[in-house]
């Protein structure tokens, strides 16, 4: 017959597993979902709370039953029981966290992979930097790799400029310069940055990317959002003593209301 603590254990530790599961899929601390890759990205955030959602219960949980168990009681003047040594338990808090770390390691991989951070990069800004003999760092797909067009001729080239505070963008179609984003929901978007000074980052929570920009280092990034709104672009990197005020907005249009904010904006005829 198995001992009652080890059958305590089980019962505690499915607990926990269910436990765990459930706040994961109905606790939503993310903003919304607005991007093609961000759904993938929520994924991982999914595992990364049942994991530490299953490790914080139990430790506290583990903790105030130490406490309440064996604390001194009245009357009590000497010493605990002297304990030295328990290979088994060394082994184990040893391998479990050896293990969740690899699990760890493996997936954010598989899911970086399936955001198309493995993806070759195919953009409109190849010519230019096949001019100019300069190299590219960086850079993300639309989405996942099996989803993702072998060429991306149809997205939108932008030019990023990052200085402090400012984020500049320029549309090479029109010859349009603005510091707000203005893309087409559901268009892919390609971004070549980079950075006038130090180092930056673009990063929009609802697109779930974040890209540095670093001087002198072209980055590219690309995107497809899915849903129309006005989203924040947040530089992700200490950048200086204003870097907290660096910030802009993304205007997800409607792809006839883009047109429309192109034609009123540029320089050129469309």
């Amino acid at each position: 017959m198995p001992k009652l603590s080890a059958i305590i254990t089980l019962i505690s530790s499915l607990i926990l597993g269910i436990g765990g599961v459930w706040i994961a899929y109905n606790v939503d601390m993310l903003p919304v979902s607005a991007s093609i890759n961000a759904p993938v990205y929520d994924e991982l955030y999914r595992v990364l709370f049942i994991i530490g959602c299953i490790l914080f219960i139990g430790m506290t949980s583990l903790v105030i039953y130490s406490l309440i168990q064996f604390r001194r009681r009245p009357g009590e003047t000497g010493d605990g029981i002297n304990l030295e040594g328990n290979i088994t338990l060394e082994i184990f808090w040893t391998a479990v966290p050896a293990i969740v770390v690899l699990f760890v390691g493996l997936y954010s991989y598989d899911i970086y992979d399936r955001m198309g951070g493995m993806q070759p990069l195919m953009h409109d800004h190849e010519s230019q930097v096949e001019n100019q003999a300069e190299r590219i760092w960086g850079g993300i797909g639309s989405g996942p790799i099996e989803t993702s067009s072998s060429n991306n001729s149809a997205s939108l080239p932008i030019e990023l400029t990052a200085m402090q505070f400012a984020f500049i963008f320029h549309y090479p179609k029109g010859d349009i310069i603005t510091g707000e984003l203005h893309v087409p929901v559901g268009r892919e978007i390609s971004l070549r940055m980079e950075s006038k000074d130090v180092i930056h980052a673009f990063w929009v929570p609802q697109f779930r990317l974040k890209q540095d920009v670093i001087p002198g280092q072209p980055t590219i990034l690309n995107f497809t959002p899915t849903k129309t709104g006005n989203f924040p672009i947040v530089c992700a990197e200490l950048c200086g003593p204003y870097h907290g005020g660096m910030r802009s907005n993304v205007i997800v249009d409607e792809q006839e209301d883009f047109d429309y904010w192109l034609r009123e904006n540029s320089k050129e005829t469309i």
